[in-house]
């Protein structure tokens, strides 16, 4: 069975396990963890052979055979990223109380970053007509130069080459702003502050390329965008196929330097670009480099006037605005002081790409999902305003299902990216997490958005000024497929990297079998026996848990509790699914080298781990901000708790019943031993129940009334309101609650309105009347535009008439 092991996670794709990850970039606090696991396995290794027995040397020897030498290029990747509370998830027994204390101080915004935000940014989100700018797929003049002088291209610079050195936090707070006000503006600020090489110019440049290029992108005379993705290159960009460079030496100077071709497509501002960082796989051939640098994933620094480099053509993504395009070259000649870093960094791509991919992953891209969250305050007003068979449809049971998703996963969205902003603040690259990120809250914020348009209805499909959903709703789809799709994130890469990774064994497991030493047979042997009694605790921890919670009854949704109960019933409930999590990841590995095929299966896995980690960073929100906000915020987290313990109770439950075949029938035991785990006494006890009507009820109500001040507390702060739609719903709703209540009163008491009351009625029926409006053109599309220009139909019919009457006079 524990061969099993090795194959799974060494013949992984590579995209999953090697081509993924972050500079590692260890706190002393990890790197003594690290070293004291190390020893410790080191020193179970020294343990006389006797106590090891006579079966270290032909299992090693049998598992090494299976298992394919990790190449040197895959070896860097392993060391790529870090890792932190991803292990403890894997390992079946994360702490809450780790997570308050490691990330609580990184949260928030200073002085000036919260300034920035409600000056600079609100004064950008007040130049953009969003209907405008989807018409003209492109931003005024002013817009640009606004943005570019402004600093919103060097919000992650550091001060001393002229940028704003804002925090993770601050730079995500500016996008949810931005986002709440154009999905375009958002995403053209998103790639410079997080897809760009600005900050791989600072961690990795040259002095001279610091100096040359660094106060050029922040004071905007040069927007960055990188160049990765090509036509065969996907969610597997790092394949880099059609991207290729080979090291020569200029045939005039002598100079050593790259040739090199690449065909990029959907590069996010190339068409506007200045600067592009281009990444190729590098070639060798005559070793010219002679080990100062490496062959392998490199990255050039190339002007926009750069010798046979062609930028310029755009890509027309769903209709959206923001410049998306390609950049191309054949034969293009790099000099070395062009590659960044120089020539010591080339074969260095792996590291630099991860940078960048961890928060565009795990930060820009959720930030979408975050602005959808705090706009829903928006929409609750519509709901409220519109009537339909006299009734507010706010108070329709339809409705308020889709507000409560709305309310409950935009409240995931609020939670999870607060704590993912404050882990990157803290100096970690969290690969695992931030594809979790990428995966969980882009998709729960499509799921925002099309419930958000279901609210609406004729006012979600009718574009125009008055149109706030819809531009997202069109543009959403391109969140779910950047960065790695999210069914490959999904399917195989979330486990696939974090079992080698995150689980607490099995990379020194592989490791031992990559060895050549004496000691590594002892080595692998201890990893073994640490896994096995890793998966037997795990074990152990999920039947006491079940059995515990089968006897106290406490599984389903509860009435308001004290905060405290609230923490500690639901970190309970979590850490049992932590533990379930864990132990079916091991059954996992029993798949061998089949688990990389199996995608359905690890699809599951990571919804069970993604809805926990989800989880954790929920509870973690609610446990800092619970004494700011009244008791609405309780209702929305256990709206948003029990949805997502029910995720990945059934998860798991989805996987103990489709374990893929293994040989003599070995998959119904496995079957079986997960279903015991997740559920040992049967459906007693199980963390699986869906919200009452109840609570969907109270927690839609978090945005169609004032009952609660969560909304304006939580939602709307950090998002754009001074549009001009989006100020008159929002100042619709008091009044038509105040209107409501009156005609309620009055039609209980079988009593007409004051002269007072009267006026507050008809107030509430304007208001009513001009929000819910949505906008006609005279004339629609360039061709209606044109000078001269007839419908065609309209002309059609005319001289159809017109014979006709021709015909009758005849």
């Amino acid at each position: 069975e524990n061969l099993g092991v090795f194959c799974a996670c060494t013949r992984a794709r590579k995209q999953v396990v090697f081509r993924s990850g972050a500079n590692e970039q260890r706190t002393p606090k990890q790197h003594s963890a690290n070293k004291m696991r190390t020893s410790t396995t080191a020193a179970r290794a020294l343990r006389p052979a006797a106590r090891r027995g006579l079966l270290a040397g032909p299992a090693y020897r049998a598992a090494k055979k299976l298992m394919p030498k990790i190449s040197e290029t895959e070896r860097v990747a392993l060391g790529c990223g870090t890792v932190g509370f991803d292990r403890e998830l894997f390992s079946g027994a994360p702490s809450l109380k780790n997570l308050l204390d490691t990330y609580t101080p990184k949260i928030g915004l200073t002085a000036e970053e919260q300034a920035f935000l409600d000056t600079e940014t609100e004064a950008l989100c007040a130049m953009v007509d969003d209907f405008r700018v989807l018409e003209d797929k492109d931003f005024t003049a002013e817009t640009w130069e606004f943005m570019r002088r402004k600093g919103f291209f060097a919000l992650k610079i550091p001060k001393e080459w002229g940028g704003k050195g804002f925090s993770t936090a601050a730079t995500s707070a500016v996008l949810v702003k931005l986002g709440s006000a154009s999905s375009d503006l958002s995403a053209t600020v998103a790639v410079p502050n997080s897809l760009g090489p600005g900050e791989l110019l600072v961690r990795y440049g040259t002095p001279d390329q610091q100096e040359r290029y660094l106060p050029l992108l922040a004071d905007g005379t040069f927007i960055p965008c990188f160049g990765l993705t090509g036509i065969h290159s996907g969610s597997d960009a790092t394949s880099l196929i059609g991207s290729h460079g080979v090291v020569e030496k200029d045939p005039r100077t002598g100079e050593l330097g790259v040739r090199c071709s690449f065909d990029k497509r959907y590069i996010t501002l190339a068409p506007v670009a200045g600067l592009v960082g281009v990444g190729f796989e590098l070639r060798d051939p005559d070793n010219l480099l002679k080990g100062d640098g490496a062959p392998g994933f490199t990255v050039a620094l190339l002007e926009r006037t750069h010798e046979g480099l062609e930028m310029g053509p755009r890509h027309c993504p769903l209709q959206a605005a923001f410049m998306n395009g390609t950049v191309k070259g054949e034969d293009v000649w790099v000099p070395m002081d062009q590659i960044l870093g120089g020539r010591t960094r080339c074969g260095f791509g792996w590291h630099m790409f991860v940078e960048c991919l961890a928060e565009g992953r795990g930060v820009s891209l959720p930030a979408m999902a975050v602005g959808l969250g705090k706009a829903a305050t928006v929409v609750g007003a519509y709901a409220r305003a519109r009537k339909q068979f006299k009734v507010p449809i706010a108070d329709f049971g339809g409705v308020q299902e889709a507000l409560a998703g709305v309310a409950s996963d935009g409240y995931i969205a609020v939670a999870s990216t607060e704590l993912m902003n404050a882990i990157v603040d803290n100096h970690e690259a969290p690969m695992v997490l931030s594809s979790i990120m990428k995966q969980n809250v882009t998709d729960r914020g499509r799921t925002m958005v099309n419930n958000a348009m279901d609210v609406l209805g004729g006012a979600g499909i009718s574009m125009g000024e008055t149109n706030y959903v819809g531009a997202a709703y069109m543009s959403y789809p391109v969140a779910i497929t950047v960065e790695g799709a999210n069914i490959m994130t999904r399917s195989f890469q979330i486990i696939g990297q974090g079992l080698m990774r995150c689980h607490p064994h099995l990379l020194d497991v592989v490791e031992a079998l990559q060895a050549d030493d004496d000691a590594a047979p002892g080595r692998f042997m201890a990893g073994v026996k640490d896994m096995a009694v890793h998966g037997t605790t795990n074990l152990g921890r999920s039947l006491a848990a079940g059995v515990k919670d089968a006897v106290s009854m406490d599984a389903g949704e509860q009435a308001y509790v004290a905060p405290d109960k609230f923490v500690a019933r639901h970190e309970a409930r979590l850490q049992r699914l932590s533990a379930n999590f864990a132990f079916a990841s091991d059954l996992a590995l029993l798949l061998g080298g089949r688990l990389k095929f199996e995608e359905m299966f690890m699809g599951r896995l990571a919804d069970c781990v993604g809805a926990v980690f989800l989880g954790y960073a929920t509870l973690h929100h609610y446990a800092r901000t619970h004494k700011d906000v009244d008791a609405g915020l309780q209702a929305v987290a256990e709206h948003a708790l029990l949805r997502l313990e029910k995720e990945a109770h059934d998860a798991l439950m989805h996987a103990a019943n489709n374990v893929p075949a293994m040989p003599l029938g070995a998959h119904h035991a496995v079957g079986v031993a997960l279903r015991t785990a997740v559920r040992p006494v049967g459906s007693l006890g199980v963390p699986g129940a869906t919200p009452s009507d109840a609570l969907t009820k109270r927690t839609s109500d978090l945005l169609t009334t004032l009952e609660s001040d969560y909304a304006a507390k939580m939602l709307v702060p950090g998002v754009y309101t001074s549009s001009r739609i989006q100020k008159r719903l929002l100042d619709a709703l008091p009044l038509c609650l105040e209107a409501d209540a009156i005609e309620k009163a009055c039609k209980k008491s079988r009593t007409q309105p004051t002269a007072e009351q009267q006026k507050i009625i008809d107030a509430a029926t304007a208001a009513r009347d001009d929000v819910v409006r949505v906008q006609a053109f005279e004339k629609l599309g360039h061709l209606e535009h044109t000078p001269g220009h007839v419908r065609p139909a309209l002309a059609q019919t005319d001289a159809w008439l017109d014979a006709k009457d021709e015909a009758v006079a005849a």
